[in-house]
């Protein structure tokens, strides 16, 4: 179980779609506790479960290649990267692999991290190293635009569609953007991938025994004009948001 002491922001804030707010470039990538358990997590599942959790197209190795100068470009302290590996918070060093660029930042982030790139009218999802999907499969969103992608959400109907749709259009380089979500979970699990043909189990917030929560960021890349979407997911226990909210 890889659960953090808290969420680093008032989950009760939780804004409608889009909800999105500036966000200060060195901020957008972060390390908190559970880095170590999360790391050793995302390193194993890379190594068992690949094709479940990467995948790139590719014509999108450009914009791999530059999303992974990006990020190695942004860490933060407790990094140390050289022109051949990266020696990570945990102690572990990660060999710099060009011909996986994905797959490399894997093992060195707690980010999940998606392309989407434009092709015709819309975004769509052209690479990602996703090991913490929270009820949703690559395999059945890779390649796909972003209305698509965002078919069994609710709250997401065709006036949403086109904001957000403006919104990728909109994200300059250098000015990225932030939002985040909370849902209650049964499970603590981070790895929680889930067909769109099952039913999502219901959960009462009351009693939930964890609360999920993604900080999602929007990042433009200037040179491929792809926009990165990463997200970093929080797990902790239920009690944890019961005491902050009551």
């Amino acid at each position: 179980m890889i659960l953090q002491d808290r969420i680093p922001y008032d989950i009760r804030q939780t804004p409608k779609l889009p909800g999105i707010k500036p966000l200060n470039p060195e901020d957008w990538l972060q390390v908190y506790e559970a880095y170590g358990a999360q790391m050793a997590r995302r390193r194993h599942l890379l190594d068992t479960r690949r094709d479940a959790v990467l995948a790139l197209d590719t014509q999108a190795l450009p914009a791999a290649w530059e999303l992974s100068e990006r990020v190695l470009s942004s860490l933060p302290e407790g990094f140390t990267v050289t022109e051949r590996a990266v020696l990570c918070p945990d102690g572990t060093t990660v060999a710099r692999d060009d011909k996986d660029p994905l797959g490399t930042l894997g093992r060195i982030v707690q980010e999940d991290l998606c392309l989407m790139e434009k092709r015709g009218a819309e975004h769509v999802l052209t690479g990602a190293v996703l090991c913490f999907p929270a009820s949703w499969r690559l395999d059945e969103k890779f390649m796909r635009p972003m209305t698509a992608i965002h078919d069994p959400v609710d709250s997401y109907d065709d006036d949403i569609a086109r904001r957000v749709q403006r919104l990728f259009d909109g994200v300059r380089a250098g000015h990225p953007l932030w939002r985040f979500n909370a849902f209650p979970y049964a499970s603590a699990e981070l790895h929680q991938p889930r067909y769109l043909s099952e039913r999502r189990a219901e959960v009462d917030p009351r009693s939930a025994p964890y609360w999920r929560s993604e900080r999602q960021c929007l990042v433009r890349l200037p040179e491929t004009q792809a926009v990165v979407f990463s997200i970093h997911t929080y797990v902790v226990q239920g009690t944890t948001v019961t005491a902050e909210t009551g």
